[in-house]
């Protein structure tokens, strides 16, 4: 019978998360599916099971092509498990946008100025 390893540690093995810690979150938070199906850390896959992995904006759809308990190099970890090209390319396509897209982010330093203060009074006397 084919060996099984603890999800927790496969997707760290896979270097999908750095840490088992963080791997543990992710599958606490709902964000790993096993075969459809919300998992445990503790679970047990086995090749051919079918991973989806929600990181941020992004979901990993993956096909389990091997087993490992170690964290390997880059290449064994990516050796893991098989993406699916569609959901990989609609990946890579948002992170594309992510990039491009201008930050929305408050690029201000602390605290407004005097006019910043009164435009901001201003919209909260109504």
């Amino acid at each position: 019978m084919g060996m099984k390893v603890r999800l927790d540690r496969w997707l760290w093995a896979a270097r999908l998360f750095k840490t088992r810690a963080l791997a543990g979150e992710a599958i606490a938070g709902g964000k790993v599916q096993v075969n459809g199906v919300r998992a445990k850390a503790a679970k047990q896959i086995q090749v051919g099971d079918a991973v989806r992995v929600r990181k941020g904006p992004f979901e990993y759809h993956l096909t389990v092509r091997g087993l490992a308990e170690r964290r390997g190099p880059p290449a064994v970890g990516a050796a893991l498990y098989e993406e699916d090209p569609a959901t990989k390319l609609l990946r890579e396509r948002l992170a594309e946008q992510l990039r491009i897209a201008p930050s929305i982010r408050y690029e201000g330093k602390g605290r407004p100025t005097k006019k910043r203060r009164r435009k901001i009074d201003g919209l909260t006397d109504g």
